[in-house]
């Protein structure tokens, strides 16, 4: 699963992935949880890509107003998205990048203790994380021009360097696959879905970092320093 990621200012995010930089953040984030607005790059048949902003958490356009604020929906898995309603139409239409410089995972130790990982690229470079986003409006607001736009991280099964940590991962784009997957114009699974694979065995190194990244609360450079030796493989 992906819980919890870091990101960088959108400008930067706007220059790595050609797009327009609609949300001018200035600040990095070492700690985004479910619920919270993320940096995501979109690309819709009417205009050009994009750095816009999207609840963390999907939110069909069918849900009933009284189960919008749960923690919903932050992940969905890749293996099942063609088969469920919920997501096919989604898959075809509205698909997404999550860029994040890396991401959180637990492991599990002796007991109840879990050490917390910080995953990022080998080689410093962003994740493109795939992902997939709905529009919701309120059936009773008035400002039907207003929606509420969100978004899910897609999973798969672990790398070698992940299985050591836990069951799932993100999926991480190559990068000759962002322009593809953001392509609006291409609707076909079969056609997308090879794309959701596990990253490289060699792509990722896992930090472990101390327990201050455990609320969501904390914030700070100091989440993603390391308190011991990188796992790789």
């Amino acid at each position: 699963m992906c819980g919890r990621f870091t990101q960088r200012p959108t400008s930067e995010i706007a220059a790595i992935f050609a797009a327009q930089d609609r949300l001018d953040d200035v600040g990095e984030h070492f700690n985004v949880a479910p619920t919270q607005r993320i940096a995501v790059v979109v690309e819709r048949p009417d205009s050009q890509r994009g750095v816009v902003g999207f609840r963390w958490g999907l939110v069909p356009s069918w849900t009933d107003r009284n189960v919008v604020a749960p923690t919903r929906m932050f992940n969905a898995r890749s293996e099942t998205i063609a088969m469920r309603p919920a997501f096919r139409g989604l898959l075809a239409k509205h698909r997404l990048i999550v860029p994040a410089d890396g991401f959180y995972e637990w492991r599990r130790g002796p007991g109840l203790a879990r050490q917390p990982y910080y995953i990022r690229r080998s080689d410093g470079r962003p994740l493109a994380l795939a992902g997939l986003w709905a529009s919701w409006h309120d059936p009773e607001s008035l400002r039907h021009d207003d929606p509420l736009r969100s978004a899910t991280i897609l999973t798969t099964v672990p790398n070698a360097l992940l299985g050591m940590i836990h069951n799932r991962m993100p999926v991480v784009l190559s990068e000759f696959d962002w322009d593809n997957w953001l392509d609006p114009t291409l609707t076909d699974a079969t056609n997308l879905l090879p794309r959701l694979q596990p990253a490289a065995d060699d792509l990722l190194e896992a930090i472990p970092v101390g327990p201050r990244v455990n609320s969501a609360r904390n914030q700070g450079r100091e989440l993603i320093e390391a308190v011991g030796p990188a796992l790789v493989v």
